[in-house]
């Protein structure tokens, strides 16, 4: 996930919020004068939700939705920092390992009360080995679940408790500074049990098969076509929402969706790099920074891309520099795989820290890949295969395609595939090189660096190192936050000397945003839409 600002997420102590009423509803409803009587924003998607099902969503876009349909115990706020939701309060124990959450008056799209059952019972069904949650490792920082999501321990062990239907326990493996920020991230959602057991398979899948809790709720859902979000007349804080509906259309072609745009038919929509130039001087660009790295993958399970010399030659032989230069929207080259909007735990910029690693070097390059094919055996290279999206990424993967080729004489195929088809087939491990992209759940370097651990499940390249394996385990809940830097650091070189990826970009994008459209919030770390706060003014006039 990712985002305009660089931000530290630190541990807030909860905030009570003035209620008024049963229903729960923050006093003083914004000031409505001046704005438009039709409050409907079109926007557009780059691709079709993945699944709105919280136990089983692992991709951006689908995340992007949930936080305008569905709420956790906290929500990340305007300013970019954890700020309470359907948790109206929590109380930490001294050693910061046991959170105490008293939760709101709130309600499900359905009519049920949103209670401390539906958090339990959502989060013990992510880590149930059944469900084969991708994600279920986020919730790692609690007691014992991995142990039960590996089916070493029982759900009843795990770390998380209903106390009542306003109260929810949960105990931590070990104290975690961002522990609060997680809370609102998307494997963190409640679930209703009785919606998940009546839509079974379908659960998540259409706009009537999920009920929500969130500012918004899905009213029509038409795949590879149209997202349509309604204001709840259900959500605790509904006072705070001015936005009636807001029309999501999936347009993967962002020269269509400048037509759109240019056509007053939709209100925001991201830019590819080819069109940035003829809008730079609008007052309507609005470039975005984030925290998300675009990377290569190399499966190492192939017997070409198994010799880590071979791997750092197809690093060195691409022009990073360049590259940002075509693509004009913001990316900055990256040689280290952790972004520098990324913080450590003693509040020090990560990428400071840390040296980069790979750089631009053909004749290093051309070394590299020698001295490789000399310790396979190899007297010619292989032609290889280049798993690709389908949108404006794929130019990138055209302008590597080229520096292999002419750098290296190295012949690489590139097969672009929408976004589903993509990671179906990086979680199957079919593919020898793809170009993939993080962004972080949580600012910290643990958000990248745990996804290379032997069994991690993102972990597509199939490496293993059981030195870089110790590191990261060893920094979960590291109270020591100078060694807990140290080792990450130690750990990002050792990633990047074995080279089972190479970090290209730290990804950078551009919005167009009618001058009517207010309070879009863009967040850093996690999901990065959040449209509660939105509304037009002046779109009317």
């Amino acid at each position: 996930m990712k985002k305009r600002l660089t931000v530290t997420i630190t541990l807030l102590s909860a905030i009570s919020l003035v209620l008024a009423g049963c229903g729960g509803l923050q006093s003083g409803s914004p000031n409505q004068e001046g704005v438009d009587q039709n409050q409907v924003l079109n926007m557009t998607l780059r691709a079709e939700p993945a699944t709105l099902d919280p136990s089983l969503v692992a991709d951006a876009v689908s995340s992007d939705v949930l936080n305008n349909v569905m709420e956790g115990l906290y929500r990340i706020n305007k300013d970019n920092k954890p700020e309470p939701a359907i948790a109206s309060g929590v109380e930490i124990s001294e050693d910061k390992k046991t959170y105490t959450f008293t939760l709101r008056d709130a309600k499900w799209s359905n009519g049920d009360a949103v209670t401390a059952q539906d958090f339990e019972y959502s989060w013990k069904r992510t880590l149930n080995p059944e469900t084969t949650a991708e994600y279920a490792y986020i919730l790692y920082s609690i007691k014992n679940a991995e142990a039960y999501n590996t089916g070493e321990a029982s759900a009843d062990e795990v770390g998380v408790k209903a106390l009542d239907e306003k109260t929810l326990e949960v105990e931590l493996e070990a104290p975690s500074p961002y522990f609060l920020s997680l809370t609102a991230f998307s494997n963190y959602l409640p679930q209703n049990q009785s919606a998940v057991e009546e839509f079974g398979e379908k659960y998540g899948t259409e706009a009537d098969k999920m009920v929500y809790n969130g500012p918004f709720h899905v009213s029509e859902w038409k795949h590879e076509q149209n997202v349509q979000l309604k204001k709840s007349d259900t959500y605790w804080d509904r006072n705070a929402v001015r936005l009636e509906l807001a029309n999501l259309n999936i347009v993967k072609e962002t020269s269509l969706a400048a037509n759109l745009y240019t056509g007053n038919e939709a209100d925001v929509v991201e830019l590819s790099s080819e069109l940035a130039d003829a809008f730079k001087k609008s007052p309507e660009y609005l470039p975005y920074t984030g925290s998300t790295t675009q990377y290569l993958v190399f499966n190492t399970t192939n017997q070409f891309l198994s010799n880590p010399n071979i791997r750092k030659a197809l690093s060195y032989a691409i022009d990073r520099d360049s590259l940002v230069k075509i693509m004009k929207d913001g990316s900055e080259p990256a040689y280290g795989f952790v972004p520098p909007t990324i913080f450590t735990s003693d509040n020090k910029v990560f990428r400071e820290e840390a040296s980069d690693q790979h750089q631009y070097n053909p004749q290093e390059a051309k070394r590299l890949l020698q001295e490789g094919m000399a310790e396979l055996g190899l007297t010619s290279t292989p032609s290889l295969t280049m798993l690709s999206y389908d949108d404006h990424r794929k130019d990138a993967a055209v302008f590597m395609q080229e520096q292999l080729r002419s750098n290296l004489d190295l012949e690489v195929r590139i097969d672009p595939k929408p976004f589903k088809q993509k990671l179906d087939r990086e979680l199957e491990g079919d593919f020898e090189i793809t170009f993939a992209g993080w962004g972080a759940d949580f600012n910290d370097p643990q958000t990248f660096l745990d996804i290379y651990v032997s069994d991690g499940a993102y972990n597509w390249a199939q490496w293993s190192n059981e030195k870089y394996d110790e590191l990261i385990k060893s920094s979960i809940g590291n109270p020591n936050n100078e060694e807990r830097t140290k080792n990450l650091v130690e750990a990002e070189k050792i990633l990047m000397e074995e080279a089972p990826i190479a970090p290209i970009t730290y990804a950078g994008k551009i919005y167009l945003q009618k001058q009517y459209v207010k309070g879009i919030y863009r967040h850093p770390v996690g999901a990065e839409l959040s449209l509660k706060w939105a509304y037009l003014d002046g779109k009317e006039k």
